[in-house]
């Protein structure tokens, strides 16, 4: 099983930015213990991050080619606005678990609204880190259980 984890702007930021919200721990921390979960459970995990929308859609078209099977994305601001990237989520047609590090619905109230959410299989957020973990559980878990039911 291959699944790629997608970290949209800022992101690289973290463990630098707002610590009180995202961590201390660095993006590069957070996916070395993503790969560390992925190889116990035998999954090929495939990192990226860009501040650009155009990189990340076309990431998410290379995906698609390449034949992943899943993605977990955090598109951080890019949520509440990048029509882009919710076209591209739709277009690939790949199963996709959005996540955020904090609880966006505890946030500001622009916040509260993600426009890549309607075309993802489900949403984790206010999990830290470990959203991440959990956004593969249940990629794993709805691939290989429920791949009918997937839209």
């Amino acid at each position: 099983m291959k699944i790629a984890v997608i970290n949209g702007v800022n992101l690289n930021f973290t463990g630098i930015r707002e610590k009180g919200v995202y961590g201390s721990q660095s993006l590069d921390e957070i996916n070395a213990l993503i790969a560390d979960h992925a190889k116990e459970n035998g999954i090929e995990v495939l990192f990226f991050q860009s501040n650009y929308e155009g990189g990340i859609v076309d990431f998410m078209q290379k995906c698609y080619y390449d034949g992943v099977d899943g993605m977990v994305i955090n598109p951080g601001a890019f949520t509440h606005y990048s029509y882009a990237l919710r076209d591209a989520i739709a277009s690939v047609n790949i199963p996709t678990v959005e996540v955020h590090m904090s609880n966006i619905h505890k946030r500001e109230e622009f916040r509260h609204t993600s426009v890549t959410a309607p075309v993802c299989v489900g949403q984790i957020c206010g999990m830290g880190w470990y959203g991440y973990i959990l956004g593969i559980k249940a990629l794993v878990h709805k691939l290989q259980n429920d791949c009918n039911a997937i839209k």
